[in-house]
Order: structure tokens, then sequence, then C-alpha cells
């Protein structure tokens, strides 16, 4: 796989998967703080699955509108290398969270429509790095991993200089047209690899790795 290809495979809860995603090429994992989520992970879970991955992998800590002392908990269990706030965090509090904790900080965005990127613009220099993921649907409990994906026909608009990984409803089956389309750099994913709802799957996993393996080979050529 291109070494410039990231992959961020979020929502780990087992050694077994964190196993697996190493061993696949990924770049990033994220380990989910959020209680309404099924892939929530107590702070005692977090600090022995990021023991376990050790510096063999870039660690992402995905908090929902956390408090400073909910997040002094996290980066202490964790160590992460990255913070992604994926809540209505102002530009404020993410500039807040980043002198607090001196770490980077990537910035979470729903998106359905083309003015939703304007949403962006107060955090140009403050977020190191943005997310793009699908508005959740109507009634939806949580604010990613939903599996849905949203018109990619929307990123047209946005400049080229903006660092972004793109979620949302990506899997083996879609991946390779993102990379093509978009000439994507960098990919989030979570129940596009999972057998059930926060229960990843080994075999989902390598099958989605050898696809990007696949594309990011196809298009270099």
């Amino acid at each position: 796989m291109k070494q410039d290809f990231e992959i961020k495979i979020c929502g780990l809860s087992t050694n077994e998967s964190i196993d697996a995603v190493i061993a696949g090429g990924a770049s990033h994992m994220g380990l989910i703080f959020y209680e309404k989520s099924p892939r929530h992970v107590s702070l005692e879970a977090a600090k022995a699955l990021s023991h376990h991955a050790g510096k063999r992998i870039l660690k992402v800590s995905v908090s929902v509108n956390a408090d400073d002392h909910y997040l002094d908990g996290i980066v202490e269990a964790m160590a992460p290398d990255i913070l992604q706030l994926h809540g209505s965090e102002s530009a404020e509090r993410v500039c807040e969270v980043k002198t607090r904790y001196g770490l980077p900080v990537m910035k979470a965005f729903a998106i359905s429509e083309k003015s939703d990127l304007e949403k962006i613009m107060p955090y140009m220099g403050i977020a190191d790095r943005f997310l793009f993921d699908a508005k959740p649907p109507k009634g939806a409990k949580l604010p990613g991993g939903n599996g849905v994906a949203f018109d990619w026909e929307i990123m047209d608009a946005l400049p080229d200089n903006v660092p972004y990984m793109l979620s949302g409803g990506l899997d083996a089956s879609n991946v390779c047209d993102a990379i093509k389309r978009l000439h994507v750099k960098a990919v989030d994913i979570s129940s596009g690899v999972e057998r059930a709802p926060g229960v990843k799957d080994t075999k989902l996993i390598e099958d989605f790795f050898a696809t990007c393996r696949t594309c990011a080979t196809a298009k270099q050529g």
C-alpha cells in the first residue's frame, strides 16, 4: 500500500482487533469514549488496549463534547497521539484542548450538503485535521459509526489544501470509489468492518485492507 495513504480503524475494543488492524497496515486506531456507543470503552479498558498497541500504531481518542475532567482521564489512561473531537465543540474549545494537552486535534464534521463544508472555516488554522462523516440518520443516537455515506460530490467544493480523513459508510465495496473519485489520502472506517455493532470482524478487516492495497497500487500505476 502507498505509504502516504492512511487508514484509521475506529471503535476497537479487543487485543485481537488491534493486532488485525496493525497487521493490515493501519496508520491509526481509534478508541471510542462515548457511553451511548456500542464501541465505548472504559478508561481501564483503554489503558490495557493502549498498552497492548504500544508504539506500533498512532492512537486516537474519540470523544463527544467531553469536559476537561473526562479528557484528563482519557489522556492519562490512553496516552493518545491525537484527540478526535466528534461533538459540537467550538473552535475556541478546540484551541483550549490543544493548549491543555499539547496534542494535535482532529475535528469531526457531519456532512449532507455543500453548505456544511462552510462550518469548518472558524476551525481553519486551529484544528490540525478534519474528519468528514455523514450526518446521522433521523432518530440515530450516535454522531458517527452509523454506516451511512454522504454524497462525495460535495467534496469538490473543498480546497485542496485542507487536510482531512473521509468517513461514513465506507467498506470494501466502495472504498475504491472514494480513492478514485476524491483522490482521498486518508480514510476512517468502523461499522464497515463489523459483524455486529461494536464487534469487529477480522476477515472484514483483512478484506478492507486488501481492497485498499489493490486500489492504491492501481492508482499509482
